[in-house]
Parts: C-alpha cells; structure tokens; sequence
C-alpha cells in the first residue's frame, strides 16, 4: 500500500500517542472485568477519546456499559469496535485489552483525517463478547444502523488477515427431578443428575457422527448439594458451534434430542433456555481484509496465506453478526505469548508483554491506514456507501 498524506498522518498519530494507548491497555488489563459490568474499563476507554473532543453518547442501545463516540461530520460513517470485558478467573487472557486501546488508537488516528477525507468515526464500546452477544444487542438496538463498514481486531498466537469464525450457540438446559434420601427411600426420587449423565453419554456418542466443522462443549453447572440426597434439580451450559449458520441450526437440532433423552430415561422435566443470542460466522470484506494484509507486510508481519485462513477458524465472535450486515473486519494480530494460544493463563500474562503492547501500536496504525485507503478509493467508498443505502431502503 503506497503511503499517502492521510496514511503518512495516522501512523504519526499513533506512534506519538503510544504511550497513552500502551497504558490503557495496562490498566484494562490490571482490572479485568466480566460481561455487562466492565464499568471501569468503559470509562478508561471513553477517556482518551472524549479528551481529544469525540462527542460521547453512553448507554447506548440501552447497555450500561456501551457507548458510541463520534467525531467528524463527512459522508462516509466508519465504526471502530472497542471490547474490554475478560474472562472469569484468567482475566484478559483473550487479549481484550489490546483490542480496546488499538480501537482507541485507530480512532484518534482517523480523528486527525476525518475533514479532509470526508469521514466520520465511530468509536464503538461493545461489552460482553465473551458471553452475552452485547454487538448482536446493539444491532437489533439500531446501534450501528448509520455506519458503512465497521473494523476490529483480535490479538492471538499469528498474524491473520481475513480471520475467519464459527457460527455459536448456547444454552442452559435445566432438568427438574424430585428429592429423596438416597439410602432410605431412593426409589421416591426422580435423579436430575442422572438426566445429566444420559445427556453427556448421548452427546459423547453423537460426536463421531457430526459433520466437518461441527462441535459442542459444555459444562455441568450443577448437579445436587450433598451425596445423600437424590439431586432434584441439575444444570448443563452447552455451547454449540459450526462454520456455517446453517450448520449450526442442524446441530442444534440434533443436540434437542440429547437433551430430550436425559430428561425421557430418567422421568425428569427439562427445559432449554438460550444463554446467549446466536453468533455468526466472521464475513470479512474482501478489500478491508486485503487492504490490512497489505498493512501487516508493510510493517514486516507475516500472515498466513489467505489459502490457509479458511481452515484455521478463530473460536466465535459477535463481530460475525456485524459483517453479515455491512463491510467489516476482524483480523488476528499476533502476540509472543510463549507457545500459548487465547483463554490460556500464558496469553494473559503476553496480553500486557511487550509483544502485546507493540500489537496495541502496530494494530491501531493498521486498521487506520485500512479506514484511510477505503475513504480514498472512489470506488471502495462508493460501494459500501451503496450498500448502506441498500440495508437503510430495507
């Protein structure tokens, strides 16, 4: 990618706010916060940009801990994701620090471009990517209705370009049976944990009949207090995932007959309640994506060949769901983390490494170079500013 006067400037940007994003990366970091209560990390992330003069709305779509800040009035609408929850008991061990300070660089960055590249930019605080789809609630809120492309990243063990996911869902399965002693009159007791045990069995035998990109995990949230009492209540948390969303729905459907077995041979009552809305697989933009690829060469990075992206799926995200519905991204940058790979305690600890810093740099300069070369292609523009109009006609 040849440099131009606006790319020339957001790399600038960047590099003299480095320390400012390095730090906010550190203190997300230091505090780490869990779905729907990241209420400190919202605000360090709001800070730096209401500072540089982004017009803050909070609570948007209706969550205490999302937000949009806007700076710019041109014609092209470009979003920049933010997420900052982490993960119980690991923390930031899927690197969320990172995606949030690179997300505040590369709006500052485009901040300093917006006049003259007819831009407007979003900085989007999405909370609860982990578990709770908080992007999926803010699309269905109308957060993102007046955007025309919308980019992120990830941090993780390689450099990816057009990153890839799998479609998700997740469910509580709840089996209701009835209390007896379980000595003294056990044949009174209708055994909820018993419906677990047959559910697990079943799943355990469907996997060697699943199709290729398929699978389920899931673990026991409860299943009874004390030995000696039949348990009557027991609980399951499956996740359930595909590379497609069609797959997903068909897995679903046959993992409705596992859950249904456990409750069948035991007699318990069940239900089955959604834990979280449906992911989406990733949809990477075919110009965004080859545009960063361009970027991470550019700054001797080494991503995988966009032959091998397909097959290496990056786990699940609620990003998906934002590029089923406009142009977007969301690459993987890598981080030394040591061998470890994303929800590991290594990853955690390379999170706030050098090597993760210099992503929160690195990352920020090539997501706006990305926005850079979209706004000043006249073709590019143009069409995602058409497929806006599109998706607001409908």
């Amino acid at each position: 990618m040849s440099d131009t006067a606006a790319s020339s400037t957001v790399e600038d940007v960047v590099r003299r706010r480095r320390d400012d994003l390095v730090a906010l990366s550190h203190a997300i970091h230091a505090e780490p916060e869990l779905a729907f209560e990241e209420y400190r990390s919202c605000a360090k992330v709001a800070a730096l940009v209401a500072e540089r003069g982004f017009e803050i709305t909070e609570n948007a779509g209706g969550l205490a801990t999302a937000f949009r800040a806007s700076y710019g009035s041109g014609p092209l609408t470009v979003g920049v994701c933010a997420e900052y929850d982490a993960l119980p008991e690991i923390g930031h061990a899927c690197g969320h620090n990172i995606i949030a300070a690179s997300a505040v660089g590369t709006a500052l960055a485009l901040a300093d471009v917006a006049d003259d590249l007819g831009l407007t930019v979003v900085l989007v605080g999405t909370p609860a990517e982990e578990a709770g789809g908080g992007k999926v609630l803010m699309l269905d809120a109308g957060v993102f209705d007046d955007l025309a492309a919308t980019v992120m990243l990830h941090p993780g063990p390689v450099d990816i370009a057009a990153a890839r996911s799998l479609a998700l869902s997740e469910v509580w399965v709840t089996y209701r049976g009835r209390e007896s002693h379980a000595a003294v009159a056990p044949y009174l007791g209708v055994n909820a944990a018993d419906a677990v045990t047959v559910t697990q069995v079943a799943i355990g035998l469907l996997r060697q009949q699943l199709s290729p990109g398929q699978m389920m995990h899931g673990i026991i949230t409860e299943a009874g207090l004390v030995p000696n009492v039949i348990p009557a209540k027991a609980q399951l948390r499956y996740t359930m995932r595909a590379t497609e969303t069609s797959a997903l729905r068909d897995l679903e459907q046959r993992m409705a007959g596992c859950f249904q077995a456990g409750a069948v041979a035991t007699g318990c009552e069940y239900d089955v309640a959604e834990a979280s809305p449906m992911y989406q697989e990733l949809t990477p933009d075919g110009f965004l994506a080859e545009t960063f690829r361009a970027e991470m060469q550019r700054l001797g990075r080494t991503p995988l060949p966009a032959e091998m992206e397909a097959s290496l799926p990056l786990g699940s995200t609620d990003m998906g769901n934002v590029t089923k519905v406009m142009p977007g991204i969301h690459p993987v940058v890598g981080v030394d983390a040591g061998g470890a790979s994303v929800h590991q305690p290594g990853f955690a600890a390379a999170a706030a490494s050098a090597s993760g810093d210099t992503a929160v740099v690195e990352g920020a300069i090539m997501l706006a170079r990305t926005v850079v070369a979209l706004a000043e292609s006249a073709t590019e523009r143009d069409r995602v500013l058409e497929l806006q109009e599109r998706r607001v006609a409908s």
